[in-house]
């Protein structure tokens, strides 16, 4: 009796101490999730212009996402940037840290800093020197190129190029990743190394049959971050454009279209309808990526089923 006294007592002490936590989950993010799911079904404004209030709608905003040309717009310069973005985002980082781990390389400790450096630097700033980089008329890059004898295009003002010009800048901000590869890299048993070896593999056996097995841990934990990263891709296409998503919307992602509705038209009802359109969607990717780890994803001492 007195055991189960002290269990009670503990229980309470322990919900006491987290209940901060608690609350600040309810608060914070679940009551603002299912309130932004109850607007997806209203026609709910920032602003109330005509004075009308709120009302349900059901499921009208559903209905107008799915008949929303910009909708498509959007969602297809999404999905040609994730093209670029998500391989980028994996193999770049990791070839800098395959290159980072050489046995000989001269300045190790200096590239790792230089190559990270760019991931501390306030990003708004960094955009800031991207125009500059970028300029038509007398940026650096063309610059560089007329050295050459090529003409350099108009990086943003020119559709079919502003897709190449996001992912160039997004390899500004490999540094995380690199770091998170070099650990992976470093973690590999050096032991099967010196074994397939003594088999006869070559380097790129050694890498396609021993470290890329070893490292598909952090691979998947690198493409969720890049996924997740996707789906708020926002800052870089806004500033770039001035929040236009021009010339002619090549600039216009998803989130975009979701911030002009919401907070420059101030269609909240139909911005949340857009947000949850983007999570389902999402979800759905990481759930599918997640289902097929158990084929391509190697843990050490695991066995597979």
């Amino acid at each position: 009796m007195q055991r189960r006294g002290l269990a009670r007592r503990e229980r309470r002490v322990g919900l006491a101490f987290a209940a901060p936590w608690i609350v600040g989950v309810f608060a914070l993010y679940l009551f603002p999730l299912m309130a932004s799911l109850a607007f997806s079904f209203t026609d709910y404004q920032l602003v109330d212009q005509d004075g009308s209030g709120t009302r349900w709608v059901g499921l009208d905003n559903w209905r107008r996402l799915f008949e929303d040309p910009d909708v498509a717009t959007s969602a297809w310069v999404t999905v040609r940037f994730a093209a670029l973005f998500i391989p980028l985002s994996i193999f770049l980082p990791l070839g800098f840290a395959y290159l980072l781990t050489a046995k000989h390389l001269w300045g190790r400790s200096f590239f790792r800093a230089m190559f990270f450096l760019p991931t501390i630097v306030p990003f708004v700033s960094a955009l800031f020197i991207w125009r500059g980089f970028l300029n038509a008329q007398d940026g650096w890059l063309n610059r560089l190129l007329a050295v050459f004898g090529i003409g350099g295009p108009d990086w943003l003002n020119d559709a079919p190029w502003l897709t190449p010009t996001f992912g160039l800048i997004a390899t500004w901000g490999v540094g995380n990743a690199m770091i998170i590869f070099i650990a992976a890299l470093n973690g590999v048993p050096k032991e099967l190394y010196e074994a397939a070896r003594i088999d006869g593999a070559s380097n790129w056996q050694l890498f396609r049959h021993v470290t890329w097995p070893m490292i598909s841990p952090i691979t998947f934990y690198n493409l969720i971050i890049a996924l997740v990263a996707l789906g708020q891709y926002f800052l870089v296409p806004f500033a770039l454009t001035n929040g236009t998503g021009d010339p002619d919307n090549a600039g216009l992602f998803y989130t975009m279209y979701f911030y002009r509705q919401t907070f420059t038209f101030f269609e909240a009802g139909y911005g949340a309808t857009l947000a949850w359109a983007m999570f389902a969607v999402v979800l759905a990717l990481t759930a599918a990526i997640f289902a097929s780890a158990r084929w391509w994803v190697h843990y050490e001492f695991q066995e597979r089923s």
